[in-house]
């Protein structure tokens, strides 16, 4: 369903926009203007005054998979915001430890005491925390927004398969244009 609405009580989340995922080879759009698109969504929910929630990740699931995590260790800065987010005071910090950002972490409750009824999502990587945080909000009752030109991944066809199968069954989707135009309507 094409983007419709904003509810009064919509809360932006920023999956991952740390240094060390931005560093990664992204596709299909390069991780600069991506992050440009959601650095705009978290200043414009910021003037408004709604929750701007930024979520990073510092480590993994544990268990098998039959796909290589990487070896070694992460570069101290790893899990560091990058600096074009520009965090405010006011803005939640979620660290996660698995693909979701809900899964483990206090994201609900802070959500729930603001009595945010709507998360707008962008960031990377579509497919893996994007993907994982928007199933675990539709499945949590939140209103899902997606903001399609505000995220890209490690994979195309993962991104295009997001985008086309999975986003359309969460939620609503548009781009960053989509959602500042609602942001103006909504709060004119």
């Amino acid at each position: 369903m094409p983007l419709t609405t904003l509810d009064s009580n919509t809360a932006l989340v920023v999956i991952d926009l740390q240094k060390g995922i931005v560093a990664l080879p992204t596709v299909p759009h390069p991780a600069a203007p991506v992050v440009e698109r959601c650095a705009k969504l978290a200043e414009a929910f910021r003037r408004r005054g709604l929750p701007v929630a930024l979520v990073n990740v510092a480590g993994g699931a544990p268990g098998r998979t039959e796909q290589p995590r990487r070896a070694g260790t992460l570069p101290l800065d790893w899990a560091e915001l990058v600096p074009e987010i520009a965090r405010q005071p006011q803005d939640r910090l979620v660290t996660k430890r698995t693909w979701g950002a809900f899964m483990h972490t206090d994201l609900d409750a802070q959500l729930r005491s603001l009595g945010v009824t709507q998360i707008v999502l962008c960031g990377i990587a579509t497919s893996i925390g994007v993907e994982s945080t928007a199933r675990q909000a539709y499945e949590l009752g939140y209103n899902v927004t997606l903001a399609v030109d505000a995220m890209t991944d490690l994979n195309a066809d993962a991104h295009h398969n997001s985008l086309t199968r999975i986003f359309p069954r969460l939620g609503e989707t548009g781009s960053t244009r989509d959602v500042l135009d609602l942001l103006e309507r909504t709060r004119a």
